[in-house]
């Protein structure tokens, strides 16, 4: 599967994303709380630096969540049965979502901060 077109690879991806939204509750979750963030982001107006941290912020929380999904999927289709070590990977992956959502929040916090002129 190496070294397909362009627009091929753009459907494997799309593929992932779609299956991310229809079959992961937290993804879903991520992207209302991404709508909620550009409505917070344009009602706040907060200057274009703000936006850029939020948005890159959001972005790292999306790709987290897809690569644990891509991990579980995976770790649950080789080795069904429950191991230790599988456990622990997907622990793990699911501890990158958290800290990348917790670092999301803190930029949201500091936005909200800045744009009503707190900080």
């Amino acid at each position: 599967m190496k070294n397909q077109p362009f627009l091929r690879r753009l459907g494997f991806a799309a593929a992932g994303l779609r299956f991310a939204a229809a079959n992961e509750r937290s993804f879903r979750s991520q992207l209302g709380l991404g709508l909620c963030l550009l409505v917070a982001l344009a009602l706040l107006r907060p200057p274009a630096v703000w936006w850029a941290l939020c948005l890159l912020a959001s972005g790292l929380v999306f790709t987290a969540e897809m690569i644990n999904t891509g991990l579980e999927q995976a770790l649950d289709r080789l080795h069904p049965e429950q191991h230790d070590g599988i456990r622990i990977a997907k622990d793990c992956a699911a501890g990158a979502v958290l800290l990348a959502s917790m670092t999301a929040l803190g930029i949201g916090a500091l936005t909200v901060l800045a744009a009503t002129g707190a900080i």
